[in-house]
């Protein structure tokens, strides 16, 4: 019997996927380096880092180090001003929490993700929220999922994981959670295959677990 939901961030409850990619992009190409998005998603399934390129390239630690911080500022400024609503989910997640506790667990930073709830329509349903500075490892290494359960003081088993990313799933699979995996067209090429439950929304995965 499951009573807890442990959900991704970025993907799953907002659309941001796409205008990180692009963020970083933008970044890159200022240093002279191009970065496809097929090397990005590639390296997106297993958590890679693609400012090696710009290293392989010649540009300096410091150089990358200040592109990265343009990439942040050029995330945050796609975060104020494009919509990365997801339609459903607010619903779904109101309808979910009738009957579980629930969680989120992302990789990304805090300041971005309280930039993206700022107006805490989603967040105010949950009993935490994981952030890239809050446990040892990244996924796909299972900490940030094992701290959720430990945060909940619950079982693996009694327990899901939704994710939309090859990177996310291992995490989960590690960690020994039963992951449903919701439909994203940026992710659309990543391996899903060990994923226990495939969803085109949100509102199935309400529709799959209560009834």
């Amino acid at each position: 019997m499951k009573q807890f939901i442990l959900f991704d961030n970025d993907g799953v409850l907002v659309e941001t996927e796409l205008w990180y990619f692009r963020a970083n992009e933008k970044a890159m190409k200022e240093l002279g380096v191009t970065l496809e998005l097929e090397y990005y998603l590639e390296l997106m399934k297993h958590g890679g880092n693609w400012w090696e390129l710009a290293q392989d390239k010649g540009v300096t630690l410091e150089e990358v180090n200040r592109a990265r911080e343009r990439r942040s500022r050029y995330y945050q400024h796609y975060l104020r001003t494009e919509n990365i609503y997801i339609e459903g989910v607010e619903e779904a997640i109101r309808e979910l929490s009738e009957h579980y506790r629930m969680g989120i667990v992302t990789t990304s930073r805090r300041v971005d993700f309280e930039l993206i709830h700022h107006e805490k329509k989603l967040t105010r349903y949950m009993d935490f929220i994981l952030c890239e500075e809050d446990y040892p490892r990244a996924k796909p290494h299972p900490d940030p999922y094992l701290k959720g359960l430990e945060l909940f003081d619950a079982h693996a088993g009694e327990a899901i994981v939704v994710e939309d990313s090859q990177r996310g799933l291992t995490a989960a699979v590690r960690a020994g959670i039963e992951c449903a995996v919701v439909k994203n067209d940026f992710t659309a090429s990543h391996d899903f295959s060990s994923a226990t439950y495939r969803i085109d929304s949100l509102r199935e995965l309400s529709a799959l677990l209560l009834h």
